[in-house]
């Protein structure tokens, strides 16, 4: 009798157990959604480390990257590669700010792996770097004066003047292209990348003028105390740029162009837009 009731007793812990197994198990299993947002798998069923994505960045451009009042990055750019972070489980982005000058030099020296400053493409900067394909914005550079100047239509009109810029920008860019061919007419001034100092310079004639994206002067200029002046200087794309002849590069470009595209097909893109820079920019500019 006794051994009848140490038989059932080890049967019934023996099944106990079991069951504790089992249970465990399915405890650990992912759901779909737990799966699709894990890091990637290397196959041996190891989940591997996402890699790590030094962002560059600047914080003096309202609207676009700058510090809020609580001393949080954020803006148009910053926000925008937030949401891309979060649908590219294989990568962290980290961001690091610095002078809008360093950038370009940071990117060359793998300071940084992409930089993120509403970048312009154009011929001068495709020799040099790696850009993604899908562009997140269109815009045009137009010169832009203090509002009571009506004697500056072109470039030619800036001969022997003070015309201000960023260094490095895509602005800088044309006046260089402008000044090979017209030896050095213009005088270029380079800004300290803060927007107010350039609504103050333009405004009161330290400098006669200065370039910017069609977008970007009511973001700099609430009290529309400057306005654009003549027909587009250019258009282009906004893009990311990334170093050029590298595989990893590559790859992330890759894999941020297909995010942007699902971003503008589900009105995601043009929301983050209008919010931030009060309209939609995204549009290309050639429809």
């Amino acid at each position: 009798m006794k051994r009848t009731i140490v038989l059932v007793f080890t049967l019934i812990i023996a099944a106990a157990i079991a069951g504790c197994g089992a249970s465990g198990n399915k405890g650990n299993e992912k759901s779909p959604s737990q799966t699709a947002s894990s890091k990637s798998d290397n196959g041996s069923g190891q989940v591997e480390k996402p890699s790590k994505i030094i962002i560059g960045t600047g914080t003096g451009f309202p609207k676009v990257c700058f510090l809020d009042e609580n001393g949080k990055l954020t803006g148009f750019d910053v926000e925008l590669l937030k949401i891309i972070d979060e649908r590219l489980p294989q990568y962290e982005f980290e961001f690091q700010t610095m002078e809008f000058g360093n950038l370009l030099l940071s990117l060359e020296t793998k300071k940084i792996d992409l930089l993120a400053h509403v970048m312009e493409k154009n011929p001068e900067r495709e020799q040099k770097y790696l850009f993604n394909k899908e562009a997140y914005a269109h815009w045009r550079n137009r010169i832009v004066v203090a509002k009571d100047n009506d004697s500056i239509q072109s470039l030619d009109d800036l001969k022997g003047k003070k015309v201000l810029v960023g260094a490095t920008s895509a602005q800088a860019q044309i006046l260089e292209n402008y000044n090979k061919e017209n030896d050095n007419a213009i005088n270029v001034v380079f800004s300290n990348g803060a927007a107010n100092d350039t609504v103050s310079q333009v405004t009161t004639g330290r400098v006669e003028a200065t370039l910017l994206a069609d977008f970007v002067l009511p973001v700099i200029d609430p009290e529309s105390k400057l306005k654009t002046t003549g027909k587009e200087l250019s258009s282009a794309d906004i893009l990311y740029v990334f170093r050029k002849d590298d595989e990893a590069s590559q790859k992330l470009a890759d894999a941020v162009d297909g995010v942007i595209k699902e971003l503008k097909a589900d009105g995601t893109l043009g929301k983050l837009s209008t919010e931030w820079l009060g309209a939609d920019v995204t549009a290309d500019t050639a429809q």
